[in-house]
């Protein structure tokens, strides 16, 4: 008998490898290819700098003796975990394989992720989850839905700590949706990706309703109407290269500052602004505009693009240095604000402050939306987020009001009262309780009725509350606003406010944590 050597081990360790990365096995890697989905592996080399992922756990396997799994094998348990490199810098990760059971999470699975996480969080690097899975492995009963619970558990704990970003890359149904939920970022791909807490089935039993999984749950869905999602693609490619798109806007953690990319040399004395923003407040216009115009050539990366349109939010780059964006969409709703964009904002807002992402506002709001709808469905709740959000953040905060600041809007949209360092106006901007318009057609209502010529004691009147409470030199003389600025010189105003700020410190009372109005 020949006794073995460590060549012969180190052959049974090559071959126990080739296994695990076969995963379910050629027929079940031509059946996810056949949907347009890649394998799980596949996923992780398109997200990763090559040659540069380290996997973790990869011999984990089910210890489930009920309903036949006994006799089942399940190669890594139906998820790849460990950490590489995007753009250089480090990342740990999970990738659900939907060829071993349907990338359904059971015990060992979970375990997995859960082992995964923590080595993210003490070494102080994004976590990002790339989803494709069953749900909860039914077979394995109440221990699965145990680990869904350990996950959820760090998705909590660790947020503010260290990015978490989540791309749901096939089905992501019933209690696995709350992952992908608390997370910052969510991506999804059309077509291939679904997210719902129950699916078609079990709706149309339940409700009679009946609904298609992708009009349930669909990428398209989640970016328009629900607000569950921050962005979408096209293809899986697609997606995995906004993913690492995002990251380079991002620090590692929350005791990190941003890192810092390359820009060219330009005039930041903008000729063309003054020819974006109508003088007229009623006239719409797109402020992706002003924002091209103020931030570094195509460095602008909207979040939630499709969703809550009258508020654009997102990153971008000033002299290389990452930015968030919270800005008032005139093209739609006249920039008004309400439920959803609220939330949008809020949230946005509350990101930039854990991961110490300095924030600029461009203003021009003109209150927030009325109506019963937007009143009984919780705007004084909602609306509150956003004031509570600027208030609670200590990145540098500054605003620009282009046009026009009304009421409540006003003050919430990151104003001095409420915490902002500096507070910019373009010297057409109204400043003011509410329009002059509706003002005057209030304060001098009887005056305007019994002139002789209505329509011109009304204009006088209008313009004359123009002049003594709506122009920003007023709010300036209160201290208020602390310039009133050319609009071409926007650009150079904000360089040098986010120079002067680059060291800012500011504490907040020693609290466990607050009370946001969720």
């Amino acid at each position: 008998m020949t006794t073995p050597d460590i060549f012969t081990s180190i052959n049974e360790l090559y071959d126990r490898r080739r296994e695990v990365e076969l995963g379910g096995g050629d027929e079940r890697i031509e059946k996810q290819h056949e949907k347009g989905k890649l394998t799980a592996r596949e996923r992780i080399d398109l997200l990763l700098d090559p040659d540069t992922f380290v996997e973790i756990n990869p011999f984990i396997e089910h210890r489930s003796t009920h309903f036949g799994l006994e006799d089942v094998k399940g190669p890594g348990d139906g998820v790849v975990t460990g950490y590489g490199k995007v753009n250089g810098r480090p990342v740990y990760l999970f990738s659900q394989d939907f060829t071993v059971f349907g990338g359904a999470l059971g015990e060992m699975h979970a375990k997995k992720i859960a082992n995964v996480m923590d080595l993210a969080a003490k070494n102080g690097a994004p976590f990002i989850g790339l989803n494709d899975s069953g749900g909860a492995r039914i077979q394995e009963g109440v221990v699965s839905l145990d680990g869904y619970g350990h996950i959820f558990y760090r998705n909590a704990i660790y947020s503010g700590v260290i990015p978490q970003i989540s791309v749901i890359m096939g089905p992501c149904a019933g209690g696995a949706v709350y992952s992908p939920a608390i997370t910052d970022f969510v991506f999804m791909v059309d077509q291939t990706s679904q997210m719902f807490i129950t699916g078609p089935k079990v709706i149309e039993t339940v409700t009679g309703e009946k609904i298609s999984s992708e009009d349930l749950g669909g990428s398209k869905v989640h970016n328009t109407i629900s607000g569950n999602a921050h962005f979408r693609g096209s293809s899986e490619e697609e997606v995995l290269a906004m993913v690492r798109a995002l990251l380079t806007y991002l620090p590692q953690n929350n005791e990190e500052k941003t890192p810092a990319a390359n820009h060219s040399e330009e005039d930041d004395y903008r000729e063309d602004m003054t020819d974006i923003v109508p003088f007229d407040g009623l006239r719409p216009y797109d402020v992706r505009k002003v924002i091209e115009q103020v931030v570094d050539e195509q460095s602008f990366m909207e979040v939630q693009k499709e969703f809550a349109k009258n508020i654009v939010v997102g990153f971008a780059r000033i002299k290389g240095e990452t930015v968030g964006l919270v800005c008032n969409q005139p093209k739609f709703m006249a920039g008004g604000l309400d439920i959803d964009s609220s939330d949008k904002a809020a949230r946005f807002i509350r990101f930039c402050d854990s991961f110490n992402i300095p924030l600029i506002t461009f203003e021009d709001v003109s209150g927030f939306f009325p109506g019963i709808k937007q009143e009984h469905g919780g705007i004084i709740r909602h609306g509150a987020k956003i004031l509570y959000a600027y208030s609670e953040a200590t990145v540098p905060k500054i605003t620009v009001i282009l046009r026009k600041a009304y009421g409540g809007a006003y003050v919430a949209l990151n104003s001095k009262s409420i915490g902002a360092d500096l507070v910019f106006s373009w010297p057409n901007a109204e400043i003011a309780v509410m329009g002059p318009q509706g003002a005057a057609n209030i304060i001098f209502a009887k005056e305007i009725a019994n002139s002789e010529n209505p329509e011109e004691t009304r204009a006088k009147k209008i313009e004359e509350y123009r002049e003594k409470f709506a122009n920003p030199y007023v709010a300036a003389a209160h201290g208020m606003v602390d310039d009133v600025i050319d609009p071409r010189e926007t650009r150079i105003k904000l360089i040098q406010a986010l120079e002067m700020m680059r060291t800012k410190k500011e504490e907040r009372p020693k609290k466990k944590h607050g009370n946001i109005p969720l």
